[in-house]
């Protein structure tokens, strides 16, 4: 039973960790609501209209300009829209316009990957081997290369911000108290301080997951606080040891959303540190933002499973597969 939990999470780092949103077909009736106020085309992937925190559409120059004095621009994604990626490519060139000391972030590496991902910025290596050598996730070329290819053009940092995949296995499996039974040297790629109290960000993770409170459950929401942890953690410290730095930081939109996750462990860990929020929203079904947060409204991606037949973790990205079992 808790294997097949776990299988499920899997899928829930594909879908889960993204925002949840109309499908193409539940969402077509509706698309005689959508406001002619809101220049977004609804049958491409590729068009995306920014609406402020006031509710308003305005430009990504604006928007950039808005954000500029911010110390993290936490950028939520639904992996793999063409159109999410685009505007990533797009506010990080205009950042790093305003501010030559702008630092990438990125959920898509470990932290096991930074010297590889130093040394292809420094010109030692080239992309062949940052793939090979790191844990890219597979749609990096056609998702992530623009970002890290800004960053290697302009002399930026990328930060590789995340978590391994064994240690997110080893904690859904056993709890956060595996962590002290690793070796010294895993510990290292994970946040010192993981908070699974209860809390409002784990009643929608539970809610999400589909179930109550169980000691497997408690495995999964510790995994997922894992993620939010260490990313914190690695923005946070990089900003200790770089003041004046702004950090882009890009992630599943789950992560981001109402500042439940990464965006609240950064201020636990420094209060004086401002963040600005963006979440994907569809242009179909545009849900009423908060203060807090910056929407990008955009076309749907096509259904993932269309009938009860289909298995649903066998199309996970392979990015999503955990190892089979803990090592420790």
């Amino acid at each position: 039973m808790k294997r097949l939990i776990i299988i499920c999470f899997s899928a829930f780092i594909f879908s889960g960790c993204q925002s949840t949103f109309l499908s193409q077909k539940d969402a077509s009736n509706e698309k005689h609501q959508i406001s002619s106020s809101i220049p977004v085309r609804a049958d491409t992937l590729y068009h995306y209209q920014i609406i402020s925190p006031d509710g308003l559409p305005i430009s990504l120059i604006d928007m950039a300009d808005g954000v500029k004095d911010k110390d993290v621009v936490l950028v939520g994604e639904w992996h793999t829209h063409p159109a999410v990626h685009l505007f990533q490519a797009q506010l990080m060139a205009a950042l790093a316009d305003r501010n030559p000391k702008l630092v990438l972030s990125m959920e898509q590496f470990s932290r096991p990957d930074q010297t590889v991902i130093d040394r292809y910025l420094e010109g030692e290596i080239g992309e062949q081997a940052l793939l090979s050598q790191t844990a890219a996730w597979p749609n990096y070329r056609s998702d992530y290369r623009p970002l890290v290819d800004i960053a290697r053009q302009r002399g930026l940092t990328v930060l590789a911000a995340n978590t391994t995949k064994t240690i997110v296995r080893c904690l859904a499996e056993h709890g956060p108290d595996i962590i002290k039974k690793m070796p010294a040297e895993q510990q290292k790629y994970v946040a010192r301080e993981l908070d699974t109290t209860d809390g409002p960000y784990k009643a929608k993770f539970l809610a999400r997951m589909g179930g109550d409170q169980s000691d497997a459950l408690e495995g999964l929401y510790a995994a997922q606080v894992a993620w939010d942890e260490t990313m914190a953690e690695t923005i946070t410290e990089h900003l200790t040891f770089h003041p004046g730095s702004q950090i882009m930081h890009v992630a599943g939109s789950f992560h981001v959303e109402g500042g439940l996750g990464i965006a609240s462990r950064i201020l636990r860990r420094d209060a004086t540190l401002t963040t600005a929020l963006i979440v994907p929203s569809s242009v179909l079904n545009p849900v009423s933002g908060d203060a807090k947060s910056y929407r990008l409204l955009i076309s749907p991606l096509p259904e993932r499973v269309v009938s009860g037949e289909e298995n649903l973790s066998s199309g996970a990205s392979s990015h999503t597969r955990l190892p089979e079992r803990c090592p420790y």
